[in-house]
């Protein structure tokens, strides 16, 4: 089984899918709930995932739901998950109609001359 840095996570409709990072393939596939948009966070060996208003905790190797909380009382909106192990910052800082404006070290050159 491959390690987690050698995958790549992604939520859709509801599931989370782990690629191998090489060739592609999928490692495994986990259903968590509905078909609405998933956010993913990779936290060390963990692979924390949000959607319709629940988090659930991966394991990043195999993809068994470790743990899942409903939130209750907080709605079903789209959340943000950010941990120690994250490396979280903020990827929009600003938006006005002309111009998007993005931190440095997320904008290569070419981004940066083309969006400001």
């Amino acid at each position: 089984m491959p390690e987690s840095r050698d995958a790549i996570y992604i939520g859709i409709r509801g599931t989370v899918l782990a690629l191998d990072r090489s060739r592609g393939v999928e490692i495994w596939r986990a259903d968590l709930k509905g078909s609405d948009f998933v956010n993913v966070v990779l936290d060390g060996d963990r692979v924390l995932a949000a959607t319709k208003g629940e988090v659930f905790c991966l394991d990043s190797t195999t993809g068994k739901i470790l743990w899942n909380n409903e939130l209750k009382g907080l709605g079903r909106g789209l959340m943000t998950v950010v941990t120690a192990n994250s490396g979280a910052f903020p990827l929009l800082i600003a938006v006005s109609p002309f111009r998007l404006l993005l931190p440095p070290r997320l904008s290569p050159p070419a981004l940066r001359s083309g969006l400001q």
